[in-house]
């Protein structure tokens, strides 16, 4: 008895914290033999589960719904990583269950995270149906992020630009304006948005560009430097030289990162995630282990008024995905200091 109210005791603290990971290791020191399945949160349109297989070890979250609810698996039959099941909820007659397993205990912490991050989405839901429709869309992208796994790695440009939007996350991380979970949800360009940092009516896009042609930017899409509906657009510019010699490589700047928010699991989690989103994975480490980047210039632009650029309200009925560059060694009077910079996000 005094065991199950430790116990009880452990889930309440857990539910209060919002950690999946702190239920599946609840889970794992029970070793109750069997799937076992404990509710995680009742503030959603669809009953939320964390669940857990002894002995195999196996973690995972469970959904359930009711059986009117049209759902398709059809196209997670072969994942490697994931196990996606639909089984009777034999605790609600009229529901059924979605699984959703990881396969291998190697990636348990960024599960943990796209976990998390999913049980997030599934809250802010206003219907069953709708919550089923995120939460397949969210295995999507898994699967898109899991199958890049299976790839060769980034490209040079790639790696160049990831490197360059973790050099402005550091940045914004030590200002302490945000909390370090706050300052990478501020990270959007690992989802394909429009800009690569997103905030409160502020936006920043980073171009991170090689110092062989550094004051020549390329602009992706009318809307990337369209201020229209923000009250502050930055542009950050980064020139770095790529070596093989010297400088810091993108795995040094990864660990620095993850080195800074080791006070904070969820930021943790929440950085593999975003990384992985970006399509970085750790097994392909070695890919960029020898090639440096050193930071030559950076300068933080103001994108208004006369700022040299193309605005969705500009084009022709018919013109879209624009592509152009700019020469910034032209707007220097747009130019901005870094503490202006952060003072007035950090204002809005």
């Amino acid at each position: 008895m005094q065991k199950q109210k430790k116990c009880l005791t452990k889930i309440m603290i857990i539910l209060m914290n919002d950690s999946i990971l702190s239920l599946w290791q609840v889970m794992a020191q029970e070793q109750t033999f069997g799937l076992v399945k404990r509710l995680f949160q009742v503030d959603a349109p669809v009953k939320i589960f964390g669940i857990y297989k002894y002995p195999e070890k196996t973690y995972g979250v469970a959904f359930s719904f009711a059986k009117d609810v049209k759902i398709s698996l059809d196209s997670f039959r072969n994942l490697k990583e994931l196990t996606i099941q639909l089984v009777q909820d034999t605790a609600y007659k009229s529901n059924r269950l979605l699984l959703v397993q990881l396969s291998s205990l190697e990636n348990l912490d960024v599960f943990a995270c796209l976990c998390d991050n999913l049980i997030g989405v599934v809250r802010k839901c206003g219907t069953s149906s709708d919550a089923i429709k995120e939460i397949i869309n969210q295995i999507e992208k898994w699967k898109a992020m899991f199958d890049r796994k299976q790839s060769d790695g980034l490209t040079q440009l790639e790696q160049q630009g990831l490197y360059g939007e973790l050099i402005y996350l550091q940045k914004l991380i030590d200002r302490n304006l945000f909390s370090k979970v706050e300052s990478l949800q501020l990270w959007s360009g690992t989802d394909k948005s429009v800009r690569d940092f997103q905030g409160k009516g502020w936006a920043v896009e980073v171009k991170t560009i090689s110092v062989n042609n550094s004051d020549q930017i390329t602009i992706n899409g009318e809307r990337q430097l369209d201020d229209t509906l923000l009250k502050m657009l930055y542009l950050y510019h980064l020139s770095v030289e790529s070596s093989r010699l010297s400088g810091q490589t993108l795995n040094d700047k990864v660990d620095e990162l993850r080195k800074s928010l080791m006070d904070d699991m969820v930021a943790v989690n929440l950085f593999n995630f975003k990384l992985m989103e970006a399509g970085y994975f750790d097994n392909h480490r070695p890919l960029y282990s020898t090639r440096c980047y050193k930071v030559r210039k950076e300068n933080i632009y103001h994108v208004h008024n006369a700022f040299p650029r193309i605005k969705e309200n500009e084009l022709r009925n018919g013109v879209s995905h624009v592509t152009y560059s700019i020469n910034v060694s032209t707007c220097t009077e747009f130019l901005v200091n870094e503490n202006e910079h952060f003072n007035c996000i950090g204002s809005l």
